[in-house]
């Protein structure tokens, strides 16, 4: 799996916001898989996330969908059935929106990860069934607190084997 490291400057952090909308719209322009935006679960950030996705550009939006915390885990929120890049609803078997925000992983995911959490994103796998990011993107914010949880999942998926990108933003 290809993790990248997006170390964000002091200008970029102060637009988290912006910068998250921007590198998701990138993320769906480069690829066609579904993209999931992890947040932990107390985090204000699912909120106003959500709005801004709707409002980042002003002649278009996002497409994305909130996943609920009702399935976590249990097989219910994908059906293996239809594209495996494609997440689908258990409600109305109708597929999800590309990019989905939520504080866990759904089963049998198999698209990108934007990390925005302070845990790893194997973490997330192993409470879920038949997980398979096929990329993860982590932040890493220009404070003391980010960067230490950066270096610790860092350290940790190169103990894993994975293959490990950083980028200067």
């Amino acid at each position: 799996m290809k993790v990248s490291f997006y170390v964000l400057s002091e200008s970029k952090a102060q637009d988290f916001l912006g910068f998250i909308c921007q590198l998701t719209q990138t993320a769906l322009n480069k690829s066609s898989q579904s993209l999931l935006i992890l947040i932990d679960k107390q985090d204000a950030l699912l909120s106003t996330l959500d709005e801004a996705l709707w409002s980042h550009d002003a002649t278009s939006f996002i497409p994305h969908q909130r996943l609920l915390d009702s399935n976590i885990g249990d097989g219910t929120d994908t059906d293996t059935g239809h594209s495996e890049n494609t997440a689908i609803n258990p409600i109305n078997s109708q597929p999800l929106a590309p990019v989905l925000l939520g504080s866990y992983m759904p089963a049998d995911f198999k698209g990108i990860v934007l990390n925005t959490t302070i845990y790893p994103v194997n973490d997330f796998m192993a409470a879920t069934n038949n997980t398979q990011p096929t990329r993860v993107l982590e932040l890493i914010k220009p404070d003391a607190n980010s960067v230490q949880e950066g270096r610790h999942k860092y350290k940790s998926y190169q103990q894993l084997g994975y293959e490990l990108t950083h980028f200067k933003v």
